[in-house]
């Protein structure tokens, strides 16, 4: 379309221009640049559409999740299905940007590659970003979609069962996967130290059914999930407090991202009308007798 515009344009400005020739006049033709200001114009008329052209593939919105994802965050390692909270609310999300269903693309990263710096092949990254300020210095986030609780996991046997203090957890073993907000917790929140590290959540969960660690900490709705039907030996122990340095989840961009702002519109929208408690409230609901360890 816009390139038909720019073709009428210019021989419009040439029939325009030829009885002036003819007659001996001496107004100049528009300037060429006139057609490409119009094309501008058009682009900025889409902004904050479904055909926005500053998305990854305008008409599209191009989701990154994990691989795999785990419940309740997403159901049965299948994004697109929509059944489980982040999923969930990304369709919602969509919706009230103006996309249809169909529109929403999925593509699959690590969660180490969702916050490396960079360019990214995908408009945004869901899978439980905290939002913090270290790594807010080589990516951008949305306004937090959700603010977990922090549980303690355990064997029934461990030295951390019937815990009531910080001094009490800090004589157990620890252990947390690579690069997530849990490791900086136990170190930071809890004050621990010779944290055993793995490389994902199973391997976390095998280290603590093997007795390589007493205990592990990770967001509430994930720990409700894992004790139900992943490691049902284990169970939450305790609920900790929120970490003063977590500001919540959030959706990971490139750093830069001009559709942030458009972004946070619709994230706002869904949050204000109910959409993303009515999420909560079906996928992440936890159970208020767990033991709180405040200090």
């Amino acid at each position: 379309m816009t390139r038909k515009i720019i073709v009428v344009s210019t021989l419009l400005i040439f029939a325009l221009a030829l009885p002036l020739f003819a007659g001996g006049g001496k107004e100049e033709p528009a300037p060429a640049a006139e057609p490409m200001e119009e094309s501008a114009a058009d682009e900025m008329s889409m902004e904050g559409t479904p055909d926005d052209p500053r998305l990854f593939q305008p008409g599209k919105l191009t989701v990154a999740t994990g691989e795999p994802v785990y419940p309740p965050w997403m159901l049965n390692d299948d994004p697109a299905s929509g059944e489980g909270f982040e999923n969930g609310l990304v369709y919602a999300l969509a919706a009230e940007l103006g996309f249809d269903r169909d529109d929403v693309v999925w593509v699959r990263t690590t969660f180490d590659q969702g916050i490396t710096p960079g360019q990214k092949d995908y408009d945004f990254n869901i899978q439980q970003y905290s939002i913090t300020e270290q790594r807010e210095e080589f990516v951008d986030f949305s306004i937090p979609y959700y603010e977990p609780d922090t549980a303690v996991v355990a064997l029934p046997d461990s030295t951390v069962a019937g815990a009531t203090s910080f001094e009490e957890l800090r004589q157990a073993r620890w252990g947390a996967t690579i690069g997530t907000i849990e490791y900086d917790y136990l170190e930071q929140v809890v004050g621990t130290s010779d944290i055993a590290v793995y490389d994902d959540q199973a391997a976390t969960f095998q280290g603590l059914l093997a007795a390589q660690i007493d205990a592990t900490v990770i967001g509430l709705p994930t720990a409700l999930f894992v004790t139900a039907v992943q490691v049902p030996e284990a169970r939450i122990v305790a609920i900790l407090p929120k970490d003063p340095n977590n500001n919540g989840f959030g959706f990971i961009f490139e750093e830069g991202s001009p559709i942030v702002p458009w972004i946070n519109e619709g994230l706002e929208a869904i949050i204000a009308d109910g959409t993303v408690q009515e999420l909560v409230n079906e996928y992440l609901i936890g159970d208020d007798s767990i033991e709180v360890i405040s200090e």
